[in-house]
């Protein structure tokens, strides 16, 4: 099977159109006629990601981040980007990235952290459509029954396996309707209490937006931290579509932030 074939599979299910316009996702380097001896899948593309598809005999690599954020105005190996673009073509590796368009995809990143916390009657936050397709940035669910704003903090922590989770003053009422955004999100505030959402989880959040928003309970969990299980979609959509194609969850801890 050919790594354009691996590609496709992975558009169809988050098509390029649906990212947002300041986005990169797609083929970041190397070519797809290829056939493909592996597939590595990881959230960021470091060197030491390279290196661990190199080890693993894969060819491809497929991330959530793009590698290739901005333009390139040189490829000369003075930071990382450009030294992990040159490790990759030297040894023949291509890069593939599904970022925001697989956010918003039917049964993508937001999605999966509603199922990981046990949402119920999961839909899009702020639905939109493009040639029929629906999608949208968001999420939002029910949990099983009510719970305190402190038995939702512990489930949070205990479901992302986190650190520590960041909030506001914890609210007095029940909370059922959680919205959820990975990543940065504080930009869907608005929609998740617009939507009547209890609680809002992201991955991280500007200071200022914990201001005015003392009805809805948010918890910031960190953005590796709200976008761990999107290796696992990867592994799905490969394996349902390309079968037979061997596909590795990176071991490279790529998350550069740590918890003291």
């Amino acid at each position: 099977m050919k790594i354009k074939e691996v590609y496709d599979a992975l558009e169809r299910f988050a098509p390029l159109p649906l990212q947002e316009d300041w986005d990169n996702a797609g083929l970041q380097v190397g070519l797809t006629e290829a056939e493909v001896s592996g597939a590595l899948l990881c959230l960021d593309v470091t060197e030491e990601i390279v290196r661990e598809a190199m080890a693993k005999g894969c060819n491809l690599i497929v991330s959530h981040h793009p590698l290739i954020f901005r333009k390139l105005a040189q490829v000369t190996g003075t930071d990382m980007v450009q030294r992990a673009v040159i490790l990759a073509i030297k040894n023949d590796i291509t890069i593939v990235s599904m970022h925001t368009n697989l956010d918003s995809a039917l049964g993508g990143v937001n999605h999966e952290i509603a199922k990981r916390l046990g949402l119920k009657n999961i839909g899009f936050l702020n639905p939109q459509q493009m040639n029929g397709v629906e999608y949208g940035m968001g999420t939002i669910g029910e949990l099983p029954s009510e719970i305190s704003a402190e038995q939702f903090v512990e489930l949070v922590k205990k479901t992302f396996n986190c650190g520590c989770v960041i909030t506001n003053p914890l609210i007095k009422r029940p909370i059922r309707h959680v919205a959820v955004m990975g990543g940065a999100g504080d930009c869907a505030i608005g929609a998740a209490e617009k939507a009547g959402a209890d609680a809002f989880i992201t991955g991280e959040m500007h200071y200022h937006q914990y201001f005015g928003h003392d009805d809805i309970q948010l918890a910031v969990i960190g953005h590796y931290e709200s976008e761990q299980y999107t290796q696992q979609l990867f592994k799905k959509i490969i394996e349902r579509d390309c079968p037979g194609v061997k596909c590795y969850i990176a071991d490279t801890q790529t998350n550069p932030l740590r918890y003291h």
